[in-house]
């Protein structure tokens, strides 16, 4: 047997209508409210904004300050020959036969051959807006150092303390190591390497190191012996080569 579909009730159904007439004179009297009311408002007189009121500021007398001279300007220093805020090679030292060019510079290609992937760290360091490099060192006795001032652009990113940031996961991770921070240098570390290089038929090469940047130039260090370097050597070299920038 089908079951007929059952019919709306009738009281529902006028309850219904009822509502949307009263809801529909709801809007017509929210509709002729307003009517009334611009008419009424064009028929006054416009009223006067309010002033706005504004302390009034003190404008400060006598000449500016004046520029920053080229010795306390550091990017005046930086953006010159780089090569004058190397350290100086100590008395008695004598020059390092082993630099890449005669001339304290370093190119790209030269930085990027110092690594075990030369040809990725080259794109990296196009990646990293490379600009040039400063380069010295010297040798005394059985010790050597050597000294590098990176420069970068930094119109895309921070290169500089990235660069540092890379050198001091590889240093941190070397078995036999102590380390410290560098005073007055933010992020600046020294590496004391106390476990040896060892080759057969020569002597044993102890190590430290020291990577800072300040500003887009970055600082890498670099001391060898064949006896234990103290902490005060790469330390005194490290904050000597920071306040010349």
């Amino acid at each position: 047997m089908e079951v007929p579909e059952p019919a709306e009730p009738t009281a529902r159904r006028r309850r219904g209508r009822t509502a949307l007439l009263i809801a529909g004179a709801t809007v017509l009297g929210v509709v002729a409210g307003t009517c009334v009311g611009y008419l009424i408002q064009a028929d006054r007189e416009p009223t006067k904004l309010a002033s706005l009121s504004q302390p009034v500021l003190a404008q400060a007398k006598g000449p500016g300050p004046e520029p920053l001279s080229a010795a306390q300007d550091r990017q005046v220093k930086v953006d010159g020959d780089l090569r004058k805020l190397l350290l100086k090679k100590p008395g008695g030292a004598k020059k390092a036969d082993w630099l890449p060019a005669d001339d304290g510079w370093m190119d790209l290609a030269a930085y990027a051959d110092t690594y075990e992937k030369p040809d990725e760290m080259f794109g990296t360091l196009v990646g990293y807006e490379f600009r040039r490099a400063a380069i010295t060192g010297w040798e005394s006795g059985h010790q050597t150092v050597e000294i590098r001032l990176l420069q970068f652009r930094q119109e895309e990113s921070a290169a500089a303390a990235d660069v540092v940031e890379n050198n001091q996961y590889w240093a941190d991770n070397k078995s036999g190591t102590d380390s410290w921070s560098v005073p007055g240098t933010g992020e600046g570390m020294a590496y004391v390497h106390t476990k040896p290089h060892t080759e057969a038929g020569y002597l044993p090469v102890y190590s430290a190191e020291a990577t800072a940047s300040r500003g887009d130039v970055a600082i890498e260090i670099w001391v060898y012996d064949t006896k234990p370097i103290p902490k005060a050597k790469i330390m005194d070299l490290a904050k000597r080569q920071m306040e010349r920038l």
